[in-house]
């Protein structure tokens, strides 16, 4: 008979391999928990500024974004090293790899957040971010020119990250570099968003719906306008003295109110699906638009678009606990980090 001993050593060699087993599963797409948790993080930080909130979490936020982060980027770094060839399996998916700059936008946002705590953190996490989210928008925009085997199903709202990401790089580049750097990163979000959304609405229109792992990312289509405003408004205000608002930063804010009014419309179709880590993609496009409506409100000082925030910001907080919850649920319950069908 087998010694006790022996069994739990047994038991103990089986959970480490099927740890082993689920890093290889652990996606790239997790770093969009990331986005959600820093975009939150700025919407407080923002909130607590502009609209003199009596409470302030924004700190206990950004703590936890970092640690994230970290835990992530461990992860799957550690998958890296022991499973490459899964990584390159993701980098020449046609949907995944547009996840990988999530790792730069993540950087691009601590850079936002730290804007008025420590101008040196800032400015290194900006520089960390605007290099690499560059690489990455050349090389995954070569990869979309030189293969072959794309087609029109492969279109999806995570094929904005890499490029219209660029709109983000001016929030804190005006701070720390010449302002036509951040012109340069904005224009090239920008006429991208133009062409993407265009080629997006030709899939939603003339073909099959998205599959219901992928769902959720229709949240992203917020994010570009909604980001576009945020970023116009700030180039502007370091290139015209006293600026306040533009018929094209209307444009942009009310259009991304609307594409998120139309979404919630949709309300049914999101409230059946079970979860996936997808669900992420909901948290970054809602921590945006909740920022842009603050940057209204304070512009405009409308009541409508300070209600609006406050009624956002609600949102946004029982989403981020939603999510976290439901995430680390999974993880226990060894539902997510699986292989996928």
């Amino acid at each position: 008979m087998m010694d006790q001993p022996s069994i739990h050593g047994a038991a103990a060699d089986q959970s480490r391999a099927a740890a082993r087993l689920r890093l290889q599963y652990v996606p790239i797409s997790f770093f969009a928990a990331v986005l959600g948790l820093t975009g939150t993080t700025i919407a407080f930080q923002r909130a607590e500024r502009l609209l003199a909130l009596p409470f302030a979490i924004s700190s206990i936020l950004l703590v936890a974004s970092l640690a994230a982060f970290l835990a992530i980027a461990v992860i799957y770094a550690l998958k890296a090293a022991r499973y490459p060839d899964a990584v390159k399996r993701e980098f020449a998916h046609p949907i995944k790899i547009n996840f990988f700059p999530t790792i730069s936008i993540s950087l691009l946002l601590f850079g936002i957040a730290f804007m008025r705590l420590n101008s040196d953190i800032s400015r290194a996490f900006w520089i960390a971010g605007a290099g690499a989210h560059l690489v990455f928008t050349i090389v995954i925009l070569s990869a979309w020119i030189q293969r072959t085997t794309l087609q029109m199903q492969h279109i999806n709202p995570a094929w904005f990250i890499p490029m219209v990401g660029n709109m983000i790089v001016p929030i804190a580049g005006v701070e720390h570099a010449p302002i036509e750097i951040s012109w340069f990163f904005f224009s090239v979000g920008l006429i991208f968003w133009i062409v993407l959304f265009t080629l997006f609405m030709e899939r939603m229109i003339f073909h099959p719906p998205l599959p219901e792992r992928l769902a959720p990312t229709l949240f992203i289509v917020i994010a570009p306008p909604a980001i576009g405003f945020i970023s116009y408004f700030r180039l502007m205000e370091h290139e015209v003295s006293g600026f306040d608002l533009d018929g094209f930063a209307r444009i942009l804010y009310y259009f991304a109110l609307f594409i998120f009014v139309v979404l919630l419309t949709q309300y049914r179709q999101f409230v059946k699906l079970p979860f996936y880590l997808s669900w992420w993609a909901y948290s970054f496009p809602m921590a945006a638009i909740t920022i842009a409506t603050g940057l209204m409100a304070s512009s405009t000082n409308l009541l409508f678009f300070r209600g609006l925030t406050y009624v956002l910001l609600i949102a946004l907080g029982a989403l981020i606990a939603i999510l976290l919850f439901r995430t680390i649920a999974a993880i226990v319950q060894q539902k997510i980090f699986v292989e996928e069908e």
